[in-house]
């Protein structure tokens, strides 16, 4: 495989989530490494927080495993036991089926960046640790509800 040029791939921003949540995404954006290489089993993404970004809702997933490398700036990992200060070179794993729910803040006031790679489930569930939220995707297309299974209509 020829190498990725990272210059030529498409920056996407944002998130999938629904409102009010989509909003709290704005200073993420990621580059798909491993969509544009051809992987199928498992995905590689480079993942940019500016100042103040976040990189997702706190979540954990049910079927799939994350692996996770900062490579530039400070990150905070915030996890239900607290925040550990990241840099780069340091790296964390959210194996499949451990409820800790995890993400990255960006506190400073630069830009960060870290790389994850996960697998990927034809079917997973994600769940939301601070909200009535969770996700469910089959063949690639993610439907949201509350933690009871039922539609997701908004916050209650």
């Amino acid at each position: 495989m020829p190498k990725i040029d990272l210059s030529t791939l498409e920056l996407r921003t944002g998130s999938i989530y629904p409102e009010p949540f989509a909003s709290q995404m704005a200073g993420r954006s990621s580059l798909r490494i491993g969509t544009a290489g051809g992987l199928t089993q498992f995905g590689a993404n480079l993942v940019f927080l500016e100042p103040g970004a976040s990189s997702s809702l706190r979540h954990w997933h049910l079927k799939e495993d994350e692996f996770v490398m900062v490579t530039e700036g400070i990150l905070m990992l915030h996890e239900d036991e607290g925040e550990t200060e990241m840099r780069p070179g340091d790296c964390a794993c959210f194996p499949a089926n451990t409820p800790n729910g995890h993400r990255f803040v960006n506190r400073s006031d630069a830009r960060a960046a870290f790389l994850v790679i996960g697998t990927k489930a034809p079917e997973e569930t994600a769940t939301y640790s601070d909200e009535d939220l969770l996700i469910q995707i089959k063949d690639g297309h993610p439907t949201f509800h509350y933690r009871d299974g039922t539609d997701w209509e908004g916050p209650r």
